[in-house]
């Protein structure tokens, strides 16, 4: 029985070896688009973290959220914040998106455009961090969240691909990431590796302070 008689029953239909071959070629190009993340926008994380940093040394809190997939990386940026573990400084960040109540409450009663604009109106305040993830740039919810947080005073931090979208062409967010890549697996691996590497410099500049 040889493994060409029985091919991997992969999504092509292709063998073990084509798999693998395809899976190391992806990973290959998420770190290169990684580096290259890390390369170009490493001045501009480094004075977002101090702005970030200074906000919660005045007792900011930070506020996350995104859609689908990038709901998930909202929640995992609050709970980097909220729980880093023996060797980090914990952090006051809360994720919009985690209570389902409250959200299809707003979607349903309101519209799905302002579930995260009507959260930051009633629990954000100035000097609170609003951290905006979207792989397009353009969700109509992430846009109206990103303006009330800038009407209200907060620290506004967009993490987008694809160009940036409205988030980029209206200049919504104070500091703006833009992974360059169009594929929505790749920025949402681009926007975690830029999401912990800001963690890590907000955790470095409360120490030095």
């Amino acid at each position: 029985m040889t493994e060409a008689l029985y091919p991997f029953p992969g999504p092509g239909g292709g063998t073990v070896e084509d798999v693998t071959r395809s899976t190391m070629d992806k990973a290959a190009e998420s770190l290169e688009l990684r580096l290259r993340v890390l390369n170009e926008l490493g001045p501009s994380l480094g004075a977002c973290a101090e702005a970030v940093a200074a906000a919660f040394r005045a007792g900011g809190t930070l506020f996350a959220f995104g859609n689908g997939g990038s709901s998930t990386d909202a929640q995992s940026v609050a709970q980097l914040f909220l729980t880093p573990g023996p060797d980090g400084r914990r952090l006051p960040a809360i994720s919009l998106t985690a209570d389902a109540a409250l959200l299809t409450a707003l979607a349903n009663d309101v519209h799905f455009d302002v579930v995260f604009a009507r959260q930051l109106a009633a629990l954000g305040r100035r000097g609170d961090i609003a951290v905006a993830l979207s792989t397009s740039g353009g969700s109509a919810n992430v846009l109206l969240g990103l303006e009330t947080a800038r009407r209200a005073g907060m620290v506004t931090v967009g993490l987008a691909g694809s160009g940036g979208g409205r988030m980029a062409e209206d200049a919504l967010a104070d500091h703006l990431f833009v992974i360059p890549s169009s594929s929505v697996h790749r920025i949402q691996e681009a926007q975690t590796t830029a999401y912990h590497v800001l963690w890590e410099l907000v955790q470095q500049a409360l120490a030095e302070a």
